[in-house]
């Protein structure tokens, strides 16, 4: 990947090495995954596993949208019916998994304000394409109260853009209640707390993190140096806090093994269970536990994505090639335990994964003989059902929620 001058991303990343010394893993990953200019998530030749080098569940087909649109109803109904709604989805690519939520229709439609959250400007262009984006301002706005004694008649539902901008008599504020569905995007979380629901679909597993190696001497970290022009690995002791934590997590690793910090992923619930006042936060990604993974090679739990396929050393084709890690869920818990803990098949199954496939194969008999578009996108949808509970695939995702509130 080349960018400014025609300079490869390898050889900036190699100039920093020079200025500053060995990297940290989690510093190489910022650069060969959001480096504005040439990082993966910023090119159009590196548009994410959300559409070409690996098939996440919203690329399968509509369906994975459908049913967490019935979550989102179940969710909704827990909270009282709340008007607004609001639902962030972090990490929302260029707004598949948002354009088959609306498309489902939910009950919550007319209280829902949907807020994309994507960091890549690349990506955020690209939503616009497939959903009717509002401004923030008027997303996240002021709205009526309904209260009585309340001296502006407004409550702000976010700092982001300006909420006053959406305009001061009280007709343009009756206006935003019960007029949703609305979508807004954003660089990253709003900055007021709400009463919400905070969804990220394979978002933290692309979060930067370090990686530690044990020796008979203790911790190593792995960080990332120059030799003849190229990356490598560079061991060097562990500093106190991070080999600390290691231990705690892994106290009987052996020497050989490796594992992530994600620090990042951690930092990153914080934030979002900060953010939401009564609601829940809902991660889906791979998950393991970090004893599990020091049972591994490094190189099941870290996954590189290239031309539709595997990739390379995580070092090999900077800006190129996705690079993943595993979520290991007992890290989060460090900071709160989640409420619910279970697969992607059976997270969608509760949510009415089988009723909606019985439908669609209903159409599909009725309408076989036939053989008319709807016929075909019901048999299309029942083969969507059995790639999403795929127990050797995307069905062994974990699917973890903090309820909060």
């Amino acid at each position: 990947m080349t960018g400014p001058a025609g300079r490869p991303l390898a050889t900036r990343a190699v100039d920093r090495i020079h200025r500053l010394g060995p990297l940290s893993f989690s510093e190489l990953l910022e650069l060969a995954l959001y480096d504005p200019e040439q990082g993966f998530f910023e090119t159009a030749g590196g548009a994410g596993r959300r559409e070409a080098d690996f098939i996440t569940s919203p690329e399968v087909g509509a369906l994975f949208g459908g049913v967490l649109a019935r979550a989102l109803d179940s969710w909704w109904e827990d909270l009282g019916r709340p008007d607004p709604y609001v639902v962030v989805e972090a990490g929302a690519g260029r707004g598949a998994l948002a354009r088959d939520v609306l498309a489902a229709r939910p009950a919550c439609a007319p209280t829902l304000r949907y807020v994309l959250v994507e960091r890549s400007e690349h990506q955020r262009a690209r939503q616009a394409a497939l959903l009717p984006l509002e401004l923030p301002s008027l997303v996240l706005g002021p709205v009526e109260s309904g209260e009585a004694g309340d001296a502006d008649g407004g409550q702000p539902w976010g700092g982001v853009g300006g909420a006053g901008e959406v305009g001061d008599d009280d007709t343009e504020r009756r206006r935003v209640r019960g007029r949703g569905p609305l979508v807004t995007a954003l660089p990253e979380l709003p900055a007021e707390p709400i009463v919400s629901v905070v969804v990220a679909n394979e978002l933290l597993d692309n979060i930067p993190f370090d990686v530690l190696e044990r020796r008979d001497e203790g911790w190593y970290e792995v960080r990332v140096g120059e030799r003849a022009g190229g990356l490598v690995e560079v061991p060097v002791p562990a500093r106190a806090g991070p080999a600390r934590e290691a231990d705690r997590l892994v106290p009987d690793a052996r020497p050989g093994a490796r594992v992530p910090l994600q620090d990042g992923a951690r930092t990153w619930l914080r934030d979002a269970l900060a953010l939401v006042t009564r609601g829940r936060v809902v991660a889906i990604d791979y998950a393991d536990t970090t004893p599990s993974m020091a049972r591994r090679p490094w190189t099941e739990w870290v996954r590189t994505y290239r031309g539709h396929g595997r990739g390379g050393h995580p070092l090999e084709h900077l800006g190129d090639q996705d690079v993943t890690c595993e979520v290991a869920w007992d890290q989060l818990a460090r900071h709160r335990p989640p409420t619910q803990l279970r697969t992607q098949a059976d997270f969608l199954r509760a949510h009415g994964l089988e009723e909606l496939v019985e439908t669609a194969r209903r159409r599909w008999h009725e309408g076989a003989a036939r053989a008319d578009l709807d016929a075909l996108a019901a048999r299309s949808r029942v083969t969507e059902a059995g790639a999403l509970v795929d127990p050797a695939g995307l069905g062994r995702f974990g699917v973890l929620e903090w309820e909060v509130g």
